[in-house]
């Protein structure tokens, strides 16, 4: 991991990428070279600016446990011990709350040998508490798809907190690729700080620039939300549609301190502004406690522009998905509870996650999904 802050050049094509996650354009050749193998035409705005949205095809597979196929094993196989039952997606059809589905994707892949991919969920999907994760073929870990991988992708979904009603050709995780391995080591984070102030206030650097809670709003005393044990069915297609007192429980705090209570799930906000340059981009990698009580953040990929002035942002809050396991735990306001790691882009997207891209979350602070109006 260098510490080398060089911009990167602009990759010489398809031929020649560079090291890095490649940007929109570099997505665009893998898929013109025949390594990125969609079943229909790639939709509009399906090419993201450093990743790609994937999309559920036409049948799910409700099974009886999570899996991983081994490295000997196609999903396929391992899918004859765990199937339960066949669920056409055709006219759209229900995944329940607390059941585990395994839905083949419209994308395949054949990747060059020095190419290696990562996905995550997409934000909305993280902000209903829809565990998704990616599978391949001789699997051995969730969402890492191998250099040089030829195969079938699948989503493994889970929904959490509300039932959701689900059609083919919606979009509920997203793929990075990158040649190399690019993430910024501490001492080359620092540099990056020192030269574009990635946060309005203290940068907390150790493994990540680290996220705290804010538990001390400006304004009010509210700091969160937390999903209702019995909710009705949500549509993923009905954007702004759902009231959120139907299935949202404000969360006040006025001493800076809430308690997280075994099971359930929350939204909150960090208490730091942040921003992703144009020629990076980064991850909230996924922070759980060293004894366990709770785990934050489900959907993690920040695009290049996040929160940037070139993008028409003036930093963007991180929005928290939490989940408390064991036992009651006590959050403190400015408590560390992620690390975001940054990672060089192979050239600079030709278009930066904004305004100009529709992007629900730019400029973002404590937001529910788009689905919901408050």
């Amino acid at each position: 991991m260098s510490s080398n802050l060089a911009s990167p050049t602009k990759s010489p094509g398809a031929a020649g990428l560079r090291p890095g996650v490649l940007a929109a354009q570099g997505i665009s050749a893998l898929l013109d070279r025949g390594c990125v193998l969609p079943e229909v035409s790639v939709a509009e705005g399906q090419i993201q600016p450093a990743s790609l949205d994937l999309r559920l095809g036409r049948c799910a597979y409700r099974v009886r446990a999570s899996f991983l196929p081994g490295p000997r094993a196609s999903v396929a196989e391992r899918l004859a011990e765990f199937e339960m039952h066949r669920i056409d997606l055709a006219q759209g059809a229900v995944l329940e709350k607390n059941c585990v589905y395994l839905v083949p994707l419209m994308e395949s892949l054949d990747l060059p040998g020095d190419v290696s991919a990562i996905a995550n969920a997409k934000s909305s999907t993280g902000r209903l508490d829809l565990l998704t994760r990616l599978i391949t073929d001789r699997g051995t870990e969730f969402d890492r798809i191998a250099p040089g991988y030829s195969g079938p992708l699948f989503a493994e979904i889970s929904p959490r907190s509300f039932s959701v009603l689900v059609r083919p050709g919606m979009r509920l995780n997203q793929i990075r690729f990158r040649r190399d391995q690019v993430v910024l080591d501490d001492a080359a984070l620092t540099a990056l700080n020192a030269a574009e102030r990635l946060v309005d206030g203290p940068a907390h650097i150790a493994g990540g620039l680290g996220f705290s809670v804010d538990l001390r709003p400006a304004r009010g005393t509210l700091v969160g939300y937390r999903a209702k044990p019995h909710a009705g069915l949500i549509d993923l297609d009905r954007i702004g549609h759902y009231p959120a007192a139907e299935f949202w429980e404000e969360v006040h705090a006025g001493n800076g301190r809430i308690i997280l209570d075994p099971g359930a799930f929350y939204i909150l906000v960090s208490r730091e502004a942040v921003h992703v340059p144009p020629d990076y981009a980064a991850e909230m990698a996924p922070y759980l406690a060293m004894v366990g009580e709770f785990r934050v953040h489900y959907a993690g990929f920040f695009d290049p522009g996040f929160g940037h002035a070139e993008a028409g942002g003036t930093g963007s809050r991180g929005v928290l998905e939490v989940r408390c396991h064991e036992a009651p735990f006590a959050l403190d306001h400015g408590q560390i509870v992620g690390r975001l790691l940054y990672e060089r882009m192979a050239e600079r997207p030709e278009k930066l996650y904004g305004a100009a891209l529709g992007s629900n979350y730019q400029g973002q602070g404590l937001k529910l999904s788009k689905h919901f109006r408050v």
